[in-house]
């Protein structure tokens, strides 16, 4: 869910960058009092993403344009559709018309996308999740447009959850320490409810990862055949890292 500071603070953003100055092309062309009507209409199919960010680049630029969404969040549309209407002074909607499509545009592409590969893994139990490698500046606008699709959120930020990834585990094997030592380590500096998530490359480096405590391991670029052999290695039952007392 996209935070409504968020919204109104990044789309903002995005109107200033693209008319600073206004939008001259407008002003010097168009008479202040006209008014239009203009439709959002898809040109392929896909899943729709960003109609509230849609909605908040016309209406941040003059309070005065009526937006109509016409399909919601992770709906699917097809090639004709008219997705969303906007009317008002005509100066308003061509200043804000390019934002509002840039966000749309790449919102439902990311949607469209994350659905074909929910779609793909059906039925086997797994779940398509995102990355912190987002857009700098428009990862909630990235994650939100995962969750149309049909996909997962990951963790948010650095300060969400432990994730220690391979430079993290080449940093201790370069001061020599015990990865298993080094991770029971953290976990008794950590507060009890803060999951830890380590990333692996190698077989090899599952049982250390266990013996250390960790709550999910993450086997990273590995062959099917070894992540076969990475889960039936991870999937075994553990005491609780925290016992109760």
């Amino acid at each position: 869910m996209i935070t409504l500071a968020t919204l109104r603070r990044t789309v903002s953003a995005a109107l200033e960058e693209d008319a600073p100055w206004g939008d001259i092309t407008s002003t010097a062309l168009l008479p202040a009092d006209a008014r239009a009507t203009a439709d959002l209409i898809a040109r392929e199919p896909g899943v729709f993403s960003g109609g509230d960010v849609f909605a908040a680049a016309f209406t941040l630029t003059d309070a005065d344009v009526q937006v109509d969404l016409h399909v919601g969040d992770g709906d699917r549309f097809d090639t004709g559709d008219v997705l969303a209407s906007v009317t008002g002074p005509a100066r308003s909607l061509l200043t804000a018309e390019r934002v509002a499509l840039n966000f749309t545009q790449r919102m439902s592409g990311i949607a469209t996308l994350t659905a074909t590969y929910v779609a793909a893994v059906e039925g086997t139990g797994a779940r398509i999740a995102d990355t912190r490698k987002t857009t700098p500046g428009l990862r909630e606008f990235e994650r939100h447009a995962v969750v149309s699709g049909g996909g997962s959120n990951h963790r948010r930020s650095l300060s969400d959850a432990v994730m220690a990834k391979d430079n993290h585990l080449a940093v201790l094997r370069q001061g020599g320490h015990d990865l298993a030592t080094a991770l029971r380590e953290a976990l008794g500096r950590l507060p009890h409810t803060t999951h830890v998530v380590v990333e692996v490359d190698s077989l090899e480096q599952i049982p250390a990862v266990l013996d250390g405590g960790a709550d999910t391991v993450l086997l990273d670029n590995f062959s099917l055949d070894d992540l076969r052999q990475g889960w039936r290695s991870s999937a075994i039952v553990r005491p609780p890292r925290h016992p109760a007392g």
